[in-house]
């Protein structure tokens, strides 16, 4: 892996690990991956860190139709009714605008992961 991607994969590994949207399992792969990398920074054991993480976070970012079921039902509860509405709105124009996933940090820094990697369609 070059230099430009370890660093790509590692400022979202940063993401992943701190995120309050990332669940556990999220953050605790993403840190497997931080401490992978730092104990053998070789390129095998990159890929083979990298490939581990890609694994974890599949299936994992949830989609925009995710978020609008959330936003129409929990959120209501948890956030109030004025601040659900507004989630709703701003998901439902994202998906009017062809948007697929959920555009929180976490989400978005497993997306950009699992596209760049060819694991998913961005």
């Amino acid at each position: 892996m070059g230099k430009d991607t370890l660093g790509y994969v590692a400022e979202r590994a940063d993401i992943l690990a701190a995120s309050e949207a990332s669940t556990q399992v999220t953050k605790d792969a993403a840190r497997a991956w931080q401490d992978a990398v730092a104990a053998d920074g070789s390129d095998a054991a990159v890929d083979v860190a990298t490939a581990q993480l890609l694994d974890t976070l599949e299936g994992r970012p949830s989609t925009i139709d995710d978020v609008i079921a959330f936003a129409q039902g929990p959120a209501r509860e948890m956030f109030g009714e004025e601040a659900a509405a507004q989630i709703l709105a701003q998901q439902q124009q994202r998906k009017e605008q062809g948007e697929a996933w959920c555009d929180c940090d976490a989400c978005t820094a497993a997306v950009e992961l699992l596209t760049t990697f060819g694991r998913i369609e961005g």
